[in-house]
């Protein structure tokens, strides 16, 4: 190739790789404007809220007048607006609707004696701890007291319990996280495999442990959200452990089958030590 062309390919090199530096950043400024305006309320969403606080100031004079008499004071200095909650459906977070779901029947099965999760929902725990009573493991404090639900203080990277001592625990939608500094933890590439590690550490002779991840056709970082795993390589985080039971939450439902063609879901996976 003489250097004329050897020129001119060069230069369309130069020109595809500026256009894909510009289109990167494109993505970049489109994801950063939705972030913004999803998290901080950047937008003109204002507007939207400035026409629903029209209407709450028409629905109060009606009811006001509706109210003469009643036995309830209705005075001006205790309202307290809530502008979203006029939908056609009640309004659930789907994959954490159906994922505790699972969790819970699970329990129900197995009727542990005492529970132990790492790093899941406190309030899914406060719910499971009304039957069986639960040790919650955390960085953060929850301040709160209720019977049968203890809070301890510790890291799913150092958990503070003896190898094969517990014989029920789980983590869910938390291994996912791990080493990414979503939560100010520090940054970690191996954050999620030395996590399962400790999990299969402190999991004892019989114990069950329960799960969930993300999941998608291949494994991913979604930086800093999380992880997303493929079920081959989730698997090979538990190397010693018997799969029980698998189940993979996709759009609204549950599936009892990994897809990859469906993308991204969340599995939840029951394992034990035989």
């Amino acid at each position: 190739m003489g250097p004329l062309f050897t020129w001119v390919d060069d230069a369309s090199s130069m020109k595809a790789s500026h256009w894909l530096r510009q289109l990167t950043w494109l993505r970049i400024s489109r994801t950063a404007w939705k972030t913004l305006a999803a998290q901080f309320g950047l937008g003109i969403r204002w507007l939207s809220g400035m026409v629903q606080l029209m209407h709450f100031a028409s629905d109060y004079g009606r009811f006001r007048r509706l109210n003469r008499n009643g036995p309830f004071a209705l005075s001006a200095k205790d309202i307290c607006p809530c502008l979203q909650d006029r939908t056609g459906c009640t309004p659930v977070e789907p994959t954490y609707l159906l994922q505790d779901s699972w969790f819970a029947r699970k329990i129900r099965e197995q009727k542990p004696p005492s529970h132990v999760d790492v790093g899941s929902s406190a309030r899914t725990m406060t719910l499971i701890a009304q039957f069986v009573p639960v040790t919650f493991v955390d960085i953060r404090p929850v301040e709160i007291g209720l019977p049968g639900f203890t809070f301890l203080g510790g890291s799913i990277l150092e958990l503070p319990f003896p190898d094969r001592s517990l014989g029920s625990v789980s983590s869910l939608c938390v291994i996912e996280h791990i080493g990414l500094g979503r939560y100010g933890d520090a940054f970690d590439a191996l954050g999620s495999e030395k996590a399962a590690a400790e999990l299969r550490r402190v999991l004892g002779p019989g114990g069950n442990l329960y799960v969930s991840v993300p999941v998608d056709d291949k494994c991913r970082i979604y930086f800093n959200a999380h992880r997303a795993f493929s079920r081959e390589y989730f698997l090979q985080l538990f190397p010693d452990l018997k799969l029980i039971e698998e189940c993979y939450i996709y759009d609204r439902s549950t599936s009892p089958s990994y897809d990859p063609q469906r993308g991204f879901g969340t599995g939840l996976y029951h394992l034990r030590r035989t």
